[in-house]
């Protein structure tokens, strides 16, 4: 089965929201072995949707929309794809219900026109909405298949997961069990990743290898299927050895996980503190850390040193030190991490200083920066890097590094 993502909403031409249901829709309906050849994008208008349904028809098998549910005027796609297939919008009671009793809940009034929500195509399969109000459906026509979803991603996917995709399954008329597993990696790019895997990548069939790059990182998806559910465990752990054994050094962890997540959880693991001293970043490593749920009582505090006389006089960098190295330095990084780590009494101290910029600073070029790493215990260490990109990127980039070094030193502190 050939498949094809049609986004419905004006507001995603004007680059108002960005299209994230593209990628999630195209991640599970790999997972269904259904090959996603197209994507596209109409706004809220009839005749350039028809057109597209018209193009869409003649090169995919199952064309998925997004968009267009709602119960305003520009909410049109199910009623452009009625005309087009000849049927009839017919009001779904159990959706009708389900609306009614939002209101009900939430003790608002319902206009007429949400009862427009509640429409759905003649003989359509209706997909409940459990976290909105207007559903989705699937509706076979002549060697298409029609599968309508709403917009909002909070929305359209857990009603995909928990019913779009095992009704494609039946479809398929398959009783394989699929499994996936995503690879996180860090500190090496994507071209150099999959070149270190690029024969394990070529060999692959089942299970099947996606690589994906973001933010500088690298992820890998698995997926895996098999009638048997053991089976295709075995099939990816084995691909996952075998990838791991090539690139292993650079693999942090799986699925929803990220840097941080990681960070703060060997963090508690070691029942210690941190705290951290950012120049160039602003805030931004805290600001990520608190973010984490769990992440409490494991950050004493911080300082945006932003000026020399807060590097200076809030944290006692030496005035040697600055005048004889500048503070985008590896010496002033390195007082900066055990300086912030003495003034709020935490076992970890980390510190950012460097240039994001656009202009060099001290004689140093754009993406110099240094990070300062001192472990209760522990000598202070610095790490260089030289980094290029804009300066929002720089930052971004920055902070990664910061939780991939630190990660890298408190391993290495536990394996001692």
């Amino acid at each position: 089965m050939n498949a094809e993502i049609i986004a419905v909403g004006s507001e995603l031409l004007l680059g108002q929201i960005v299209n994230t249901n593209a990628r999630f829709l195209s991640r599970q309906l790999a997972e269904l072995g259904i090959n996603v050849f197209y994507h596209s994008v109409v706004g809220d208008n009839p005749e350039r949707l028809k057109s597209v349904i018209k193009i869409a028809e003649d090169r995919s098998d199952l064309i998925v929309f997004t968009g267009g549910l709602g119960p305003t005027k520009d909410d049109l796609t199910k009623e452009t794809i009625a005309r087009h297939l000849g049927k009839k919008l017919v009001m779904d009671e159990q959706a009708l219900e389900s609306i009614q009793m939002y209101f009900k809940r939430t003790n608002r009034e319902m206009t007429e026109n949400n009862k427009k929500q509640a429409l759905v195509l003649e003989d359509a399969q209706v997909l409940p909405n459990e976290h909105g109000m207007a559903p989705g459906m699937i509706s076979d026509n002549g060697g298409h298949v029609f599968m309508l979803l709403p917009g909002p991603p909070n929305e359209m996917e857990p009603m995909f997961l928990k019913h779009a995709f095992p009704a494609l399954q039946s479809k398929l008329g398959t009783d394989d069990v699929i499994v996936s597993r995503v690879l996180h990696f860090f500190g090496i790019g994507e071209a150099m990743l999959e070149t270190e895997i690029e024969d394990i990548i070529d060999a692959q069939s089942n299970p099947t290898i996606a690589p994906l790059a973001s933010d500088g990182e690298v992820t890998l998806r698995l997926t895996a299927k098999h009638s048997q559910p053991n089976t295709a465990m075995m099939l990816m752990d084995e691909t996952e050895a075998k990838i791991l054994g090539r690139v292993g050094e650079f693999f942090y962890g799986y699925d929803d996980t990220s840097l941080m997540h990681e960070l703060t959880k060997l963090i508690k693991e070691n029942n210690m503190t941190i705290s951290a001293a950012e120049s160039l970043t602003g805030g931004m490593f805290q600001q990520e850390f608190t973010s984490i749920p769990g992440a409490g009582g494991l950050l004493k505090g911080g300082v945006v040193c932003y000026t020399n006389e807060v590097k200076a006089e809030v944290l006692k960098v030496r005035k040697e030190t600055i005048d004889n190295y500048g503070v985008v330095s590896a010496q002033c990084a390195a007082e900066l991490a055990e300086n912030v780590a003495s003034l709020t009494n935490s076992d970890i101290g980390i510190s950012f200083t460097g240039v994001a910029g656009p202009d060099e600073l001290e004689g140093n070029p754009v993406g110099t920066v240094y990070i300062g790493i001192w472990i209760k215990g522990k000598p202070v260490q610095t790490e260089k890097l030289n980094l290029g990109g804009t300066r929002a990127a720089n930052r971004v980039r920055t902070v990664k590094y910061g939780c991939h070094f630190l990660i890298k030193a408190l391993k290495e502190c536990q394996s001692a």
